[in-house]
């Protein structure tokens, strides 16, 4: 990569942040990159207090609008303390890494999505559940998902790592033969992974599956019958492809065929696997465009027991209005 990642972090000092911070280490990211740790306090900050416009008449400031600006300006000085205690530790285990941090009283969702939109953000890392400490909105269902479903960027929904620390990696990755799981996949590609690290890759069918005849136009989409096992040696055969792109990086790549609900399936093969992170797109082949964020990858980041990276490719990232 020429570029130095950009990855913008959420941290709001709970467990779940903790563990957000610790999942980095397992996220294949570069030694170079750079990164912006944000704490936010969810409260409003007034305008500051000027008593010395005027001496001669001094300015009658009520107690109720000075214990707000106490208040507002003590949780801002809570979240810079805990902005700066994060990114030192990202530093220790990042040392290659240029670090800020920045705390912000805003609403969470909206200063996140504002700044990886201003900064071009390619990773935002969030917690699975949020802290009371900051407002008690940082959860999965209020800000973490409001930013997975608004980004315009790829989102890491981050969760502890379950198995022990010196295990190889295991990745997931949802494919379906779409532009956005071509995505996840190029993804993965691009990081810098641990010797043995593992990737399956999972594709569940039902009755029919996409294929791209021509790969200079992606739109255009043939459909082949895959409800009977004995087809599903072309299944395999799509996505050769994709898992010789993987090795090629030095991955231990497998394909993995099931079916029924991709979602279920999905999180099925993560636990019983013990997959550290689960790699999709923002949607599927069948995802109407209009949406954000598909039903299966909603599903999945809401309900994993391990960490979920939703990708957007780049054109999708500077398209989305």
């Amino acid at each position: 990569m020429n570029e130095k990642m950009k990855i913008l972090i959420a941290y709001d000092g709970s467990e779940c942040a903790d563990a957000a911070l610790d999942d980095l280490k397992s996220a294949g990211l570069p030694k170079t990159a750079e990164a912006i740790v944000m704490s936010l306090a969810d409260v409003f900050l007034p305008p500051p207090i000027n008593e010395e416009v005027d001496n001669t008449f001094p300015m009658s400031v009520p107690a109720g609008v000075r214990r707000a600006h106490e208040r507002a300006e003590r949780k801002v000085k809570e979240a810079e303390t805990m902005a700066k205690r994060a990114s030192e530790q990202i530093k220790k285990s990042f040392p290659e890494w240029r670090v800020r941090h920045e705390a912000l009283a805003d609403s969470p969702a909206w200063a996140l999505l504002r700044t990886a939109d201003e900064w071009k953000a390619d990773l935002i890392v969030v917690g699975a559940r949020g802290h009371s400490v900051l407002g008690g909105r940082l959860i999965l269902g209020s800000v973490s998902q409001r930013v997975l479903y608004e980004a315009r960027g790829s989102v890491r929904v981050a969760r502890s790592r379950s198995r022990d620390a010196d295990s190889p990696l295991r990745l997931l990755i949802g494919v379906d033969n779409s532009t956005y799981s071509t995505a996840a996949v190029e993804a993965v590609c691009r990081r810098e992974w641990p010797s043995g690290t593992e990737v399956r890759l999972l594709a569940v069918v039902d009755t029919v599956m996409a294929i791209t005849p021509d790969p200079s136009q992606p739109l255009v989409l043939k459909w082949i019958e895959v409800g009977d096992e004995d087809n599903w040696d072309q299944v395999r055969q799509i996505f050769e492809t994709s898992a010789d792109k993987l090795r090629s990086a030095g991955l231990n790549a497998v394909i993995m065929i099931r079916r029924g609900n991709p979602t279920d399936q999905l999180l099925e093969e993560a636990e019983s696997w013990g997959a550290d992170c689960i790699f999709l797109g923002p949607k599927g082949t069948r995802g109407i465009d209009r949406l954000l964020l598909g039903s299966v990858s909603s599903a999945v980041s809401a309900r994993a027991n391990c960490s979920v990276e939703i990708v957007r490719p780049k054109s999708m990232a500077s398209t989305k209005t």
